[in-house]
């Protein structure tokens, strides 16, 4: 089998899983694996908006399971599930950004550099991102980057898993807080997913046809 059918036969096997076994455990290597290329995924300027919650708390599952109806599933059978933060208020005054450009990137931070000046004008005129609520937006979708690369690295190391928006985020949120878990003012729910051996049988993907998905523009 040749690379290419390799890719294809890798996303026909990753499946929203629904009914995990929970008799079977994930690995550590495998684990680690997956959190690595999490950490390794791209995003916008290389600011890293997120953070990867592991929840192992029982009473914390529970305290969600009412407002996190898409997870209830994973919740009783899955053997790693992951809430994923996005950060909040991710403009030039960040202090993220600050630390992010000093500590991890290795450039002295000035905001009236010409490299904020950039990021400025990316964020109030090319995306139009002038409220803290498309700001936070702007940082949940590249969260998506890292759960796609989580569940395929999953897929390919024969793990199940399932991505799950079926949740109040509004009341996760106080959850977590709650919990003192996230500062609500910094961090805000983006998204959840759950890993581990599926005790069901992969039905057939049904996608639309490549012709109306895709477009080559001459």
């Amino acid at each position: 089998m040749d690379k290419n059918e390799e890719l294809i036969n890798l996303a026909h096997r990753r499946y929203a899983t629904k009914k995990y076994d929970p008799n079977k455990h994930i690995s550590d290597k495998d684990w680690n694996t997956i959190m690595e290329v999490a950490r390794l995924s791209p995003s916008s300027m290389g600011f890293e908006p997120w953070q990867f919650l592991l929840i192992e708390n029982d009473d914390l599952k529970q305290a969600m399971y009412d407002d996190a109806w898409g997870a209830q599933k994973s919740f009783n059978g899955a053997d790693k599930f992951v809430i994923i933060l996005a950060r909040k208020n991710m403009d030039i005054n960040s202090p993220h950004i600050k630390h992010m450009s000093e500590d991890v990137q290795g450039h002295a931070f000035d905001p009236n550099s010409p490299f904020a000046k950039k990021v400025i004008s990316f964020q109030e005129n090319d995306f139009k991102l002038n409220t803290a609520r498309e700001l936070f937006d702007w940082t949940s979708k590249q969260t998506y980057i890292p759960l796609a690369n989580m569940m395929t690295t999953a897929a390919a190391l024969d793990i199940d898993s399932c991505p799950i928006e079926g949740f109040n985020r509004a009341n996760i949120d106080r959850i977590l807080a709650d919990h003192d878990v996230i500062d609500p003012e910094k961090w805000g729910t983006s998204v959840m997913v759950s890993f581990g051996y599926r005790d069901q049988a992969i039905t057939p993907k049904k996608r639309q046809p490549m012709e109306a998905v895709y477009r080559v523009i001459k």
